[in-house]
């Protein structure tokens, strides 16, 4: 069963910047896009790549996200020599146990899964970013320049270089220095948490930091500053297509308004095809007064209102006279007749009765170029905004 790289995918954060979005389901499962959920992307991404084998790391509220993952059939990872694996914390017969207290800790924990397939290398995935990237080029990049590690970097601007955590490169083009969120950055490129480690390097590191007790268990406050410590070659992978962290509200809204455009990322490559498990829905359909600009309308969506600018996933409704404006409507969403939605982002089976608004255009912004402000207003799954209510402020309802 030895295999040349497994993937392993860090999908159980809470998401408590989503706030409402993550009430009751881990960042990974939120809907996205329209036809996707956020965790589709690197899955999609390993099936495209050739790495057939993915343990994927759960912990906050996992029952909706096993069960859409199931047996990884939609991104043909069900295969018999490999597929995906879900990988809760668990209590061994002899051990304390605990909840994953870092992502090097979440890695610790599951090193006898690891240890069955005896790897060559190991690709440790976030699953909250959206992007396309093929990690077998990553791959050979790590091999031919023969690296402990090779981190997936993108250039930044250097305001957005004092949020990230930055790499600088020597003379070598080795990874040289690791600096987390500096005041005044020495690069530009800026680590997007995609790493591929050499697999008895990564378990050695693990082994010793389980044992410090001052540790946080973390890779980019432990693992990779100890590597660097001790000399090991660090490759930096110069990524240069679409790439999103959707860890919060406003990036989240952004990415969204971003599917609208076919040049930053193409979801209709059919060399590269984000899969996912969709519902068995009719087609769309639109009244004879519906109006749709420049939208993302998916399937089982009922359209008798205004629809523009705005991302639109399975079995919405948008009854007649109704508005929806550079908005995200999750699945089932309702708005009512009447009613308006503007620059929101709606949780699933959310009813926005007759005549009630939520949301409105940001101050001192028009038309498109408002889609770096961010949503006014994020309503819960599952809430009912009453008939003429108006909801202008706050991030959350």
């Amino acid at each position: 069963m030895k295999k040349s790289c497994i993937a392993m995918l860090l999908a159980g954060g809470q998401g408590s910047r989503l706030y409402a979005l993550t009430q009751n389901v881990a960042k990974p499962s939120v809907p996205f896009g329209g036809k996707y959920r956020i965790i589709d992307f690197p899955l999609s991404n390993c099936a495209n790549s050739g790495i057939d084998t993915v343990g994927v790391l759960t912990q906050y509220k996992p029952l909706q996200l096993n069960s859409y993952i199931g047996t990884g059939q939609p991104w043909d990872l069900d295969v018999s020599d490999g597929g995906v694996y879900i990988l809760p914390p668990y209590l061994g017969a002899h051990e304390q146990g605990s909840w994953f207290t870092g992502t090097a800790n979440a890695i610790f924990q599951n090193l006898a899964f690891i240890e069955n397939y005896d790897p060559e290398n190991v690709l440790i995935l976030s699953g909250d970013h959206i992007y396309k990237m093929d990690y077998a080029e990553m791959l050979r990049e790590h091999l031919e320049h023969d690296a402990a590690l090779t981190i997936a970097v993108q250039q930044v601007s250097l305001e957005e270089a004092t949020r990230m955590g930055i790499m600088n490169v020597g003379e070598s083009g080795y990874v040289e220095e690791f600096e987390e969120k500096p005041k005044h950055p020495k690069s530009d490129l800026a680590s997007m948490g995609i790493y591929i480690f050499n697999w008895k390097k990564l378990r050695q590191y693990l082994i010793e930091d389980d044992a410090d007790p001052n540790s946080s268990k973390d890779f980019g406050k432990n693992i990779i500053p100890n590597m660097l410590k001790n000399g090991e070659k660090l490759w930096p992978f110069r990524f240069k297509g679409y790439w999103r962290d959707v860890g919060t509200i406003t990036s989240l809204w952004d990415a969204n308004m971003d599917m609208l455009s076919t040049t930053l990322i193409n979801l209709y490559d059919p060399e590269w095809p984000i899969s996912s498990r969709s519902p068995v829905c009719p087609p769309h359909y639109t009244g004879k007064n519906a109006e749709i600009i420049h939208s993302i309308v998916t399937e089982g969506c009922e359209i008798e209102g205004r629809v523009e600018n705005s991302v639109l996933s399975a079995s919405v409704r948008v009854g007649e006279g109704a508005k929806v404006l550079y908005s995200v409507l999750m699945p089932g969403a309702v708005v009512e007749p009447g009613a308006v939605v503007e620059y929101a982002i709606v949780g699933e089976n959310t009813v926005i009765k007759a005549g009630a608004r939520v949301g409105t255009e940001p101050d001192g912004s028009e038309g498109w170029g408002v889609a770096t402000c961010g949503p006014d207003i994020t309503v819960r799954a599952g809430a009912v905004v009453p008939a003429g209510a108006m909801l202008y402020t706050g991030e959350e309802v």
